[in-house]
């Protein structure tokens, strides 16, 4: 990647994807996107150069990522399958759920051991989003993680 304007500057979650969440999906969203505006790397792959503006949305079972440059003429559609992530999202929504219960009364090793496992599979998840979008971006273990948060946000819909 070859710098700053290798970077999302803007990013949009999709109007019709939005639901009223909970207070703590509310703050994971929050986090997520100012994490990623904070620091990312992102670059398209064969594509034009950042810095980028991105609107995330669901499709069907489409995830579909709107990318647009400075110049008018420059945007991109990838649409990536979501059927890879499906266990992983539904396996991370039940370990946040458990670790939600867990901080309001369980012991401090039973919310850390919580805490690991939905860790792991949030990193398992990143992976997954990161392998597939690799033909077409060329992104960060960092940037990865903070989509994959996003990316479960907007399945909450589903």
């Amino acid at each position: 990647m070859s710098g700053e304007q290798d970077r999302i500057v803007s990013l949009v979650l999709d109007e019709k994807s939005i639901v009223r969440w909970s207070p703590e999906v509310e703050h994971e969203r929050n986090v997520a996107v100012f994490d990623l505006l904070e620091s990312n790397r992102f670059c398209l792959r064969d594509g034009f150069a950042g810095p980028y503006a991105l609107r995330l949305s669901l499709r069907d079972a489409t995830l579909i990522l709107d990318v647009t440059g400075e110049a008018p003429a420059q945007s991109a559609e990838i649409a990536l399958a979501v059927r890879p992530l499906r266990r992983v999202i539904k396996d991370y929504f039940l370990i946040c759920e458990s670790y939600y219960q867990a901080i309001k009364g369980a012991t401090p090793s039973r919310i850390e051991a919580i805490d690991m496992a939905r860790r792991g599979l949030h990193n398992e998840g990143s992976e997954i989003l990161r392998d597939a979008l690799q033909a077409k971006v060329e992104l960060d273990l960092a940037t990865a993680r903070r989509l994959f948060t996003l990316v479960c946000v907007l399945h909450l819909r589903r």
